[in-house]
């Protein structure tokens, strides 16, 4: 079944800077069945666990999270970078390679005791990632866990979120950048 998901993922070599593979889900997206598959993978281990609401990340993490939400019958929660939310926020700034960057969600979007589930397509360094079980963490609302359709694991994102006690669920994993 990964290796459906695998094939359909399009490996974009020095791009967008030499020396990085871009991994691209649209070839994924585009697959009726391999799209099927992915948000029934992503799902699986959390379904039945509760969960009240999804939270994806921007911008791929709102596909598949809006997706695994439907799935789950739950509300979806948009993780934003700085600036992009209307209404009132709260924030958490993450570190990058150079410099730094913040997530955000609007301050009513989640209760305290909610059980949420983190959804993105990739897991890398985990900067993001960590950034958005803060900032669910910040609003009162328990992580019950992170899906990811790709994981990066010479990059240590998914030991990043296993050492905040989140239990990270990947479909594929590619070596390298």
């Amino acid at each position: 079944m990964a290796n459906q998901i695998q094939d359909l993922i399009r490996s974009l070599p020095d791009y967008p800077r030499k020396g990085v593979i871009f991994r691209d889900i649209t070839t994924l997206l585009q697959s009726p069945s391999g799209f099927r598959q992915a948000v029934d993978e992503l799902v699986q281990p959390f379904a039945g666990s509760g969960i009240n609401c999804v939270a994806g990340i921007e911008a791929r993490g709102f596909i598949l999270g809006g997706a695994v939400a439907h799935q789950l019958s739950v509300g979806f929660v948009a993780v934003r970078k700085k600036g992009k939310l209307p209404w009132q926020t709260m924030s958490v700034e993450y570190q990058l390679e150079y410099g730094s960057d913040e997530v955000e969600i609007h301050t009513d979007s989640l209760e305290a005791g909610q059980k949420v589930l983190i959804i993105d397509d990739l897991i890398a360094t985990g900067g993001t990632a960590c950034a958005a079980v803060q900032l669910v963490r910040q609003a009162g609302a328990e992580v019950v866990g992170a899906s990811f359709v790709i994981d990066l694991p010479d990059l240590g994102g998914g030991e990043k979120l296993a050492a905040m006690d989140v239990p990270v669920r990947t479909l594929i994993s590619f070596a390298g950048e």
